[in-house]
């Protein structure tokens, strides 16, 4: 027979230890809510997990980029998108990726491998359905330059790309250049140039048949719809990112463009050449745009009121002081790791809610202003007029 007092000792020690139990969970509770409504950003992922990157096109030849990288542990390749199967097969035994890995749309490529971000190799046209597809499912997005075939898809991208909260960047081979970023150190404070007073690019090669680039490409980059231009866009980009970079988001105050036709046998839909004239309260910025160079070029000269940098290369960068002084090669610092390629920062900015700087290379911002240069390049080489920035974007 058990003892009563016994008994009740017991019931009223279990039923301290459910309150006591009840006032922990509630307190957990209560301090999770607190922490749901607070301003906190949500908890980083994981960086040691790679990014989830799917791939949307392999018709731009500058997907040799992702396909050839070296494996760093940051990104893995889930999918790729590419309906042409010859061409996906070529690269497949190329590069040595599974077939499993291809598919003929965006939509099943998404649907059965979940990625976090996608990086664009198919035609710069074709950019704004990227982004009208992926932004609305939270998936980030890397498009190779330049950021649209126009402006008008550059700025319904942008509203994509901000009401949905996802990152769009633009990749150009030149953002990786030692060299450029150098360049930006010396104008940015740690340089004795002075204000600059004329920015100098000098961007293109010997035309893309010349060069022998691939059907697949040639197709669309000789096509003003599917391209937006001929030299003035596959190579005018360049420059005008550079410069909006260096000059620190700043926009022109006119726009004026010549271009001209020198192949018509070969490129008889687009310019081959171009030339492109930023004027700025301080600065003018002049863009060489060719499919016409005997070699292939991408240099920079910069000329400031107390002396002057050339970047002949992505690695070299001379400087010169005002007068007779000698040129003087300064050192080029390699970019630090996780900064150094296009898709390091992007795993970066994914995973790790990296903050690209203002007008940063690759930022949204930057390619904003890069495609309103361009539009108003266009114009101006179309009319025969220069454009005055004012007038011409007053709308925006």
């Amino acid at each position: 027979m058990y003892n009563s007092t016994v008994l009740h000792g017991r019931s009223k020690s279990r039923r301290i230890f459910l309150l006591f139990s009840l006032l922990i969970i509630t307190s957990v509770s209560s301090f999770a809510n607190d922490s749901d409504n607070s301003d906190a950003r949500p908890p980083l992922a994981k960086s040691n997990q790679p990014l989830r990157v799917g791939v949307v096109g392999l018709v731009h030849t500058h997907v040799h980029w992702i396909l050839g990288r070296e494996e760093k542990g940051d990104i893995t390749i889930v999918g790729i998108v590419e309906p042409n199967r010859e061409l996906a097969k070529k690269y497949s035994e190329q590069h040595g990726f599974s077939m499993d890995l291809v598919f003929d749309s965006l939509e099943e490529m998404v649907a059965k491998t979940d990625p976090q971000a996608v990086t664009a190799f198919n035609t710069i046209y074709d950019h704004l359905e990227t982004v009208k597809f992926c932004a609305p499912r939270g998936i980030h997005v890397m498009v190779e330059k330049p950021l649209a075939v126009n402006y008008e898809h550059a700025k319904e991208m942008a509203s994509l790309a901000r009401k949905h909260n996802i990152a769009l960047l633009t990749n150009y081979e030149s953002s990786w250049y030692p060299s450029a970023h150098e360049a930006y150190a010396q104008l940015n404070g740690a340089g004795t140039i002075g204000t600059p007073r004329k920015i100098v690019f000098h961007t293109g090669h010997q035309g893309p048949i010349e060069i022998g680039v691939n059907s697949e490409f040639l197709e669309w980059l000789i096509d003003p719809v599917m391209n937006g231009g001929g030299a003035l866009t596959d190579f005018g980009c360049y420059g005008a990112n550079i410069s909006t970079w260096l000059l620190d988001g700043k926009t022109p105050t006119s726009v004026s463009c010549t271009t001209q036709q020198f192949k018509p046998e070969k490129y008889p839909k687009v310019e081959d050449e171009a030339t492109i004239v930023l004027t700025y309260p301080e600065t003018q910025v002049i863009i060489q745009a060719s499919w016409n160079w005997p070699h292939a070029v991408k240099d920079m000269e910069i000329y400031g009121t107390s002396g002057s940098l050339r970047c002949p290369d992505g690695s070299t960068i001379i400087s010169r002081q005002a007068g007779d002084n000698p040129e003087q090669p300064l050192t080029a610092v390699p970019l630090p790791e996780g900064k150094d390629d296009p898709f390091s920062l992007l795993a970066k900015v994914v995973l790790e809610q990296y903050e690209l700087p203002a007008y940063d290379l690759s930022s949204l911002e930057n390619n904003l202003v890069v495609m309103q240069i361009l539009e108003a390049a266009k114009v101006s080489a179309r009319t025969g007029k220069t454009i005055q920035w004012s007038e011409f974007f007053k709308e925006d």
